[in-house]
């Protein structure tokens, strides 16, 4: 499989290096194995020679225009966390030019895929208009005001959709190396983790911080405050709305823009945020079942497992 990796100047270093790493330890674990032939030929590819990383390193790479026809191209993250950093990035010469690269190769039937801030790269291409997507969790309200045409389900770590691939949060670029890996070969992919020591990941959701995303809207934060000072009372979200003095479809409208998810569904993950940590507290599961709006432990209990996929008991050891 012939990869390009298109760097850009502020690339996020961990991003570039965890992939290069991920390919170079499958490359190696098949000739170990006894492949004939490397399974992944990986090449560095930028608008210029030389690329700067975010950390100030020089890395020398393949001009864009030496590229011959590759299987794929992946684009990595820049650095640039802040939506105001972001969005005055997207507009950068090179990353104008990288865009139109990206839809030159994709109009030649190359496979595009992208990781954590690099998907808002070929979001802001057009290439993922009506197609899903995720993306990194913590600038999903940006990614969603800015590409409302893109079905983005930010709870996923890994979302394919004709063609393209994208990865959610930072390390999502070690789950979207180890997706290439797996379309090659799910034994050599599973070997690839164990000797990195990479935790299967099929969802950032529960990395979710839902208070962060909360501040990305008015009254979407006046909600959030309101929700936690009324967690152990259960959720009712016309008293919602009266005490934020707006319309019930008005709340819902702008929870459903912002975070993608009803009053209710935000409710619900304030609601597990709290009960993980009064959990690594050493609290009884009665008493944080009371604090969070549930009449006994066994509903809490099902709710941690299906949001979750562990145990209490796991969750108390996670927490310690």
């Amino acid at each position: 499989m012939k990869i390009c990796v298109l760097a850009l100047d502020g690339v996020f270093d961990t991003g570039v290096t965890a992939m290069l790493d991920t390919f170079c330890m499958a490359n190696d674990l098949a000739k170990m194995r006894g492949a004939d032939t490397e399974p992944f030929q990986v090449t560095v590819v930028g608008m210029k020679s030389r690329v700067r990383t975010a950390l100030g390193l020089t890395m020398q790479v393949a001009p864009v225009r030496d590229v011959k026809h590759p299987d794929w191209v992946i684009v990595p993250a820049l650095n640039a966390k802040m939506p105001d950093v972001l969005v005055a990035a997207l507009a950068r010469r090179d990353v104008e030019a990288a865009k139109s690269h990206l839809r030159a190769w994709r109009a030649q039937g190359i496979g595009i895929a992208a990781a954590c801030i690099g998907t808002f790269v070929l979001a802001d291409s057009g290439l993922l208009d009506g197609e899903a997507a995720t993306t990194t969790w913590s600038l999903a309200p940006l990614f969603r005001e800015r590409y409302p045409a893109v079905k983005l389900d930010d709870s996923r770590m890994i979302v394919t959709s004709n063609g393209l691939v994208t990865a959610g949060a930072a390390m999502g670029h070690l789950d979207l190396a180890l997706w290439f890996v797996r379309q090659t070969s799910p034994d050599l992919a599973s070997r690839v983790a164990n000797f990195l020591l990479i935790d299967h990941r099929a969802s950032q959701a529960e990395y979710i911080i839902p208070d962060f995303l909360a501040h990305a809207d008015p009254l979407v934060e006046r909600f959030e405050r309101w929700s936690r000072e009324h967690l152990s009372q259960g959720f009712s979200l016309e008293d919602a709305a009266n005490a934020l003095h707006v319309h019930v479809r008005t709340l819902q409208r702008r929870t459903e823009q912002v975070l993608g998810k009803s009053p209710l569904a935000f409710f619900q993950d304030l609601r597990i945020q709290r009960a993980r940590q009064l959990l690594s507290n050493g609290c009884d599961l009665d008493t944080i079942a009371a604090q969070v709006g549930y009449a006994d432990a066994s509903t809490l209990r099902s709710l941690l497992r299906r949001k979750l996929g562990r145990t209490v008991k796991e969750l108390r050891v996670e927490g310690h």
